[in-house]
Parts: C-alpha cells; structure tokens; sequence
C-alpha cells in the first residue's frame, strides 16, 4: 500500500435533477454538507497515510470553494476548475493538466457520495496491493442496477470492464454488478489511458470508467453493502434516503453500546454526536453538531442539542432548546427552556420551564425556575431566582453584565439593570428594579408604596 496517496473529489456538476440553485456538493447533509462528509473520512485516512487532497470545481465554483475553506476540514486543499462538464474523463485530465501529482497513485471520489466510509477505503487500497492492479474500484450488487454503470467480466485472464447505463444492451442490462465511482488507479497508467480516452458514446462524454481495460490488470472488489455505502445523490429523494441511513447507522451503533431509544426511528442524530452508556433519548430528539452526551442522562422529547456537553446524569425535559453551551452533572434543564450559546450550567442547577440563558453562568446549586431571562451573567452557588426574573443586559448600543453571588434570594419580577453586582447572602424584594450594587448581606426593595382608592373601581370598568 502506497505511504503517499493523491485523493481527487469530483464536484464539478451541477445536479440539475435535484431541482434546487444550491450546487449539489453543498447540500445539507448531517448538519454540514455532501462534500464535507466525504472530507471527514478522508482526513480519517489521512491518519495512517500522506493524503494531499484536489476538488474539482465546476458548477458555482466560487461557493463551493468558500464553504470548504470556511469548514478547513482538510488543510491545504488544491482546486482545479473544470471550466465545461464533458464528463469524468474530462475531469480526471483537467486534474492532470492543472496540478503536479507527486505521489503512485490516485484515489478517485465523489462529492455526492456521503456514505462513504474510511474503512471501505482502505479495503479498496489493500485489494489493489494484494492484486498489484494498476487500476481497481468498488463494486456492489444492486437490487435494481437501473442507472448505474455494468462491471462486465470476461473469461480472460484479467476480463473485466465497464459499461455505462446508455450504452448497454439488453443483455448488458441485466447484470447487477454495478460500480460505485471509486477508482485507486496507478498515476502513470492513469495519464496513459486519460490521454486516450475519446466521447464516442451515446453520451458523448469523455468516461473515466474507460480507464479499466479487458486487456490490462485491472479489478473491482465486490463491497458488501455497497447498494447502502455507496448510495448517491442526483435527487431529493435520494438526498432523504442517505440521511435516513446515516440516522439508523448512528443509532444502531448507540444502541450496540448501551443506549436506549424509546423510538428510535423519530430521532436524529449527526455523524460527530457522542453518547456514552444509560443514556436514554425519548422520540423526535435531534442530536446536532458536535453534542456529547454523558452517562445517565434523559433526553425527553422534543429537544434539540447543538454542540453542546451535557453532563452525567442530567435531565433534559421536554421541548428543550440548548446551544453551544455546557450542561454540568445532575442539573435538570426544562421543559421549554432555551440555553443560548456561550451557557455553563452548573451542578444540580434547576432550569425549568420558559427560562432563557445567555452567554451565562450559573453556579452549582443555583435555580431559574420559570419565565425568566438571564443574559451575560453570573449567578452564585444556592442563589434562587423567582418567576418573571430578567436581567437588562442591552442599553441599546452595549452588552453589560449581571453578577449575583452565592445563597441570594431574587424575590419573582424583579429586574437587573446591568452592570451591577450584587453580593452574597443577598435577599431582592418582589417586583423590584435594581440598579446599584449590593454588598454581601443587603436587602433591597425598589418599588412605591401601594395607594388604593376606595370604590374607585367603577369609573374604570364597563357597566355590564
């Protein structure tokens, strides 16, 4: 196997039956994108070997190579623009013109290809070795073949080549050995046969499946579950069926080590999700980003994580909203909370029901139990916040901040008008406005003296 290894990905095309303007390496998939699931397993290969990756850019060039800069998934990675699709022939020798490959061989993928896996890869790469072919690939039986391109094998010594969809014969058609569009090829056997390929097709396209020749060593190992890992996108039909197979794969790998799902066919979960053992995840959870879940927690239904830690034995209940923020052990959080970005919730904290967090800390033991917002702030150990709690962190022009010590009491609808800093062991009347600090030990009420009117009632109200 080749120490040093020239990884090109096609994602020059335009994908006009998917029906959408966004180019087709772009689209969602897995909380990111096609192409950039097809990156993550080859930096996974690029683990044990040099990997020095090339896109092939066509259709919306300049979005395509944003994004995958922006990702940086891959460092380093070279783009070679294909200014007209005339097919994969066409591709693979604009690769060669625009570029100096330095390395033996060339591993040809695809950008729509999600489901592709590094150990497929590397199964690809030992069965070239083992051969010693100068050109192999991988191949699936399909249930329906109708689309893809026939491996035809011959009785010959090496006997094998492809045969496009619109070029096969009736005959032809009928095997169900199909290719995957995955080629490790020898590089100067590559440049040999690129510089001899011609678009004499029905197609009229320059084939880079011409590239395996009858009469040279060239072989496809028949991949088991190919017709699920090799799975394409050229609809949106198909972009459904792939996510729906990378949900299920994912759950069934929690659920091989010790995770309970009470329906698991309601729940989504990204390819870079963690979660450890006891964990038990209710219906219609989705699980984004890169979330990890610890042991013993309860994910009720109807929450949405996004890259966020979630600590042993937390409770999350139901129609929780949490975002890139951290969740310390046997807090409970929810329901109908919503934890925005930049949130540390401590350990056995109580977030309850319409509570929003912001860009906050709250200590261990400390509890926000209902209809509050908390934002830019820091709140002691033990400290209670009462119902309808707001702390105004925004003057219009700048974001201040809100700190509350530890064993303080904040009496339901009071206000905080930041900055301000309130000390420990502090107690905050009901309903009151604060904006000077409190040393430890104050009392505070803010609010006027009730008046009532006797009888005065009447002139206010419609005589019914």
């Amino acid at each position: 196997m080749s120490e040093e290894i020239n990884v090109v990905i096609l994602a020059a095309g335009k994908g006009t039956r998917l029906g959408v303007d966004t180019p087709k390496p772009l689209l969602p998939f897995q909380n990111s994108n096609l192409i950039s699931q097809v990156l993550r397993e080859v930096k996974e290969l690029g683990k044990d070997i040099s990997v020095k990756v090339t896109v092939i850019v066509g259709h919306k060039k300049d979005e395509v190579i944003k994004n995958i800069n922006q990702h940086r998934i891959i460092e380093n990675i070279e783009f070679v623009y294909q200014n007209q699709q005339l097919g994969t022939g066409h591709a693979i020798s604009e690769y060669l013109n625009q570029t100096k490959n330095k390395s033996d061989e060339v591993l040809v993928l695809c950008a729509d290809t999600p489901l592709v896996s590094a150990s497929s890869l590397y199964d690809l790469m030992s069965f070239k070795k083992d051969k010693n072919y100068l050109a192999a690939g991988l191949s699936f039986i399909a249930k329906d073949p109708s689309g893809y391109g026939r491996i035809k094998r011959y009785a010959n010594a090496y006997g094998i080549n492809i045969i496009e969809e619109k070029d096969a014969g009736e005959e032809d058609k009928k095997i169900t050995e199909v290719n995957s569009g995955i080629y490790l090829v020898n590089t100067n056997y590559l440049k040999e046969k690129i510089s001899s390929l011609d678009n004499k097709n029905k197609s009229g396209e320059f084939y880079l499946t011409d590239i395996i020749d009858k009469s040279k060593p060239c072989g496809f190992l028949v991949y088991k579950n190919g017709e699920k890992t090799f799975l394409g996108v050229n609809t949106m039909k198909q972009l459904e069926e792939v996510e729906q197979i990378a949900r299920l794969d994912r759950v069934s790998h929690f659920q091989d080590n010790g995770v309970r799902f009470i329906d698991a066919s309601s729940v989504y979960i990204d390819k870079m999700v963690e979660i450890e053992s006891g964990v038990t995840i209710m219906p219609n959870v989705h699980l984004r980003g890169e979330t990890k879940i610890k042991s013993n927690c309860i994910i009720d239904t109807g929450s949405i994580i996004s890259n966020s830690l979630i600590n042993n034995n937390v409770q999350i209940l139901p129609y929780t909203i949490i975002d890139d923020s951290e969740i310390n052990s046997s807090a409970v959080v929810g329901p109908f909370a919503r934890i925005r970005p930049g949130t540390q919730i401590g350990e056995n904290c109580k977030v309850g029901n319409f509570v929003e967090t912001k860009k906050s800390l709250l200590k261990a033991g400390s509890k926000v139990s209902h209809l509050s917002y908390v934002g830019d702030a820091e709140i002691g150990e033990r400290t209670n916040i009462g119902c309808g709690f707001i702390t105004c962190n925004y003057d219009g022009k700048d974001k201040h901040k809100t700190v509350i010590g530890s064993n303080c009491f904040i009496g339901s609808d009071s206000q905080m008008i930041a900055p301000v800093n309130i000390g420990n062991n502090c107690f905050v009347a009901s309903g009151s406005t604060i904006n000077s600090d409190l040393n430890d030990g104050d009392f505070a009420i803010s609010r006027t003296r009730q008046v009532t009117k006797v009888g005065l009632a009447k002139k206010f109200l419609k005589n019914k």
